[in-house]
């Protein structure tokens, strides 16, 4: 029998286009080619985005890509282009907004986009399509006759309709804030407000099913109730509803109970059955929420947590070149979740212990009803304390148990088919991990993850870092695709967590070089803020300036956040001017759904309340005594520990001044305003504990 014959994407890096090189499908990956081709012949395009981890983008490639019969009716009638996601985020935001603004309904994946040739603008958008009609869709071959003929005799009403999409593309730009407006505090207090609003008090987490995780939520009511416990007044219910959330996703199946780390979302309401892939996005921002809680409240189930996250990233996610890999499928042999779930037969062969059969049943409720198609997926229905008194056991013991129960079933399931993994390093989703390593390893005392971090930031900067310019893409030793605003923004803000674990001069010169391409090639100079794409990048029909979070936070909220603290930290006053602009830019926005944008909002707090700046220069052996002094959560801070002999030729604040010899010395300031140098670790945090205290003192009453 012949070997089937493979399309052009057989010659791409992305695991997601490669899964699709054997359709019969005449697939093109975006560029010249295929827009030439659908402009030379008048061919509608059919632009179809997923991503390798994605369910459903499977479910629709067996059900219609591999089928002959549609893949016939595709090819006589469109040029058909496949995109992955993660390598074209440009492309994907763009096209997504488009689902959304032709249907009124959120957009996802599998992306189903049909496009004018002339102009790359959508007349017809969904996402999924079943080969039959049901759940109220058509079917698939149905649809691509329908639009193709539509497409042929109706141009005019199309044109007039790209006409007012277009318009309504533009229309999207936040309204700015008035000339001499001041920036105030208020859309802290209403996002505050908008955000218990959404809260979910019998489940934690915020909306309804499908609930997601909202990292950018839970750093928001961390902040805020961080910053008024400063001021003697702690927001109790702040605190509340973000333990609940983390407490509930930890002993959920959105987290896995087994091998760490969190899943995408949960389907349920109660966190209890998840979509089952694993991305590193997700990952890198809940390791530092976790990381960072444990930090402030020194509850165990944090800090067990982040250690365990950061052990699948360690464990699970490390690429074969180096960095971070972008995700674990959703599915492996058997369906969707099938290397997660249990039946109570597998789990009895597992342990090999009848006397461990009983924790493992009370633990995970095997003694209730299959939550999963007939099976198991592990939820900690009771944790060591509750199943030392339901079993009947000292609480060592309970938990001694239920650690041997973990290890055996997690041994079992590594021999199981594993899910597959896409190997693609992503510079901004790295940038999350790094930062979140970098965060773990401060708040843990955690060396090892200081080095991870380490390890992966040098190896973004080493394959991805060419003459000045950033690409977004590693993979199978090729970089590819010029880099977008996420990807230089985070790697600043990751390179900058970084810096307050170990001080290198390569980092700050590699976070300044950042900041410049940031100002250089994608801030817009007139309206403020950054575009998603430089201003020498593929032209497409919009640049868009993203405000609002999404599963990542917003590229222009990172932006401005950490290029307000490079500023402090080196005293150049550009960068604190781009994080204004950017600030006042997205203002509308902020006043209108300030909850939506979590990551300006911590930009904003910090323009309001400068960060205390605490520049620690000391002989490199004395450094980890002084880090002792820093210890805790403090968000409002930003503290580097320099070793004098790294500290020539540095810039503004973080220059040596005598005052740091021989045995080193500690400089604080906010702002302006800088108290005298501490010159020994005890001093330091007697000094930081005055200021602590001093900031939680009422006002002097009125003379």
């Amino acid at each position: 029998m012949a070997a089937t014959a493979r399309n052009r994407l057989a010659r791409e890096t992305s695991p997601y286009l490669l899964q699709h090189a054997d359709n019969p499908v005449d697939w093109y990956p975006w560029g010249e080619e295929a827009l030439a081709r659908a402009r030379a012949e008048d061919r509608p395009i059919l632009l179809s985005i997923g991503y390798s981890a994605c369910h459903w983008c499977h479910v629709m490639a067996h059900e219609s890509f591999e089928d002959p019969e549609t893949a016939r009716v595709m090819n006589d009638l469109f040029v058909n282009i496949k995109v992955d996601r993660e390598e074209r985020p440009d492309l994907d935001r763009i096209y997504q907004t488009a689902h959304q603004l032709l249907t009124g309904r959120p957009g996802g994946w599998p992306l189903t986009v049909f496009l004018t040739p002339d102009d790359l603008v959508p007349f017809f958008a969904g996402t999924y399509f079943p080969p039959e009609p049901r759940h109220g869709l058509p079917a698939f071959r149905d649809l691509l006759r329908r639009v193709a003929g539509f497409y042929r005799s109706h141009r005019e009403e199309i044109r007039a309709q790209n006409t007012r999409f277009l318009a309504a593309l533009r229309s999207l730009e936040p309204e700015p804030a008035p000339s001499g407006r001041a920036l105030d505090a208020a859309p802290l207090e209403v996002a505050r407000r908008q955000i218990e609003r959404d809260y979910d008090p019998s489940h934690g987490g915020f909306g309804p099913a499908p609930k997601f995780p909202h990292p950018t939520h839970l750093v928001r009511l961390l902040r805020h109730w961080a910053a008024s416990a400063a001021h003697g007044e702690p927001d109790a219910r702040a605190l509340q509803m973000l333990t609940h959330t983390l407490d509930a996703m930890a002993r959920g199946g959105l987290y896995d109970q087994l091998g760490g780390g969190f899943y995408r979302y949960s389907v349920d309401a109660r966190w209890e059955i998840p979509h089952f892939e694993k991305m590193l996005y997700d990952n890198g921002q809940l390791l530092a929420v976790y990381a960072d809680v444990w930090a402030a409240t020194g509850r165990p189930l944090y800090r067990r947590v982040a250690e365990e996250t950061a052990a699948f990233l360690l464990q699970e996610m490390c690429a074969p070149e180096g960095g971070f890999a972008a995700a674990l499928d959703a599915d492996s042999e058997g369906g969707e979740g099938a290397w997660y779930v249990w039946t109570r037969e597998a789990v009895h062969e597992a342990l090999g212990d009848e006397a461990l059969w009983p924790v493992a049943e009370a633990a995970f409720g095997l003694d209730g009803p299959p939550n999963f198609e007939g099976r198991w997926h592990l939820v900690l229905r009771r944790g060591p304390e509750a199943l030392a008194r339901h079993l009947g056991l000292d609480a060592r013991e309970a938990a001694r148990r239920l650690e041997a129960v973990r290890e055996r079933l997690l041994a079992a399931r590594g021999r199981r088919p594993r899910p597959g993994r896409d190997d693609k390093v992503i510079a901004a989703w790295n940038a999350l991990a790094i930062q979140g390593l970098a965060r773990a390893a401060r708040h843990l005392d955690r060396e090892d993850l200081a080095a991870a971090a380490c390890e992966a930031l040098d190896f973004i900067r080493a394959r991805l870092w060419r003459d000045g310019r950033l690409l977004a893409v590693w993979k199978d030793g090729r970089a590819r695709f010029p880099a977008y605003l996420d990807d230089h923004a985070f790697l600043l803000a990751a390179v900058l967590e970084l810096m307050a674990v170990r001080f290198r001069r390569e980092d700050l010169d590699f976070a300044t070089a950042l900041a410049d391409r940031l100002l250089e090639g994608f801030e817009d100079r007139e309206a403020g803020g950054f575009r998603f794409t430089a201003t020498d990048h593929e032209r497409l029909i919009h640049r868009p300036r993203p405000f609002a979070d999404d599963a990542i936070p917003a590229g222009n909220g990172v932006a401005a956040w950490a290029l307000q603290r490079l500023g402090h930290l080196t005293g150049e006053a550009r960068y604190l001017a781009a994080a204004e602009r950017t600030l006042r830019a997205g203002w509308g926005l902020l006043e209108q759904s300030p909850y939506a944008c979590g990551s300006l909002l911590d930009a904003l707090e910090e323009r309001l309340w400068p960060p205390q700046l605490v520049v620690v220069h000391a002989p490199a052996a004395a450094l980890p005594a002084w880090e002792a002094a820093l210890r805790g959560y403090a968000p409002r801070r930003l503290a580097v520990r320099i070793p004098l002999e790294a500290a020539d030729d540095l810039p503004g604040p973080m220059a040596a001044p005598a005052a740091a010899r021989p045995d080193g010395a500690a400089h604080v300031c906010t702002g302006t305003h800088c108290l005298p140098p501490a010159r020994s670790p005890e001093a330091l945090a007697g000094l930081l504990a005055r200021e602590a205290a001093a900031a939680a003192a009422p006002p002097p009453p009125d003379p």
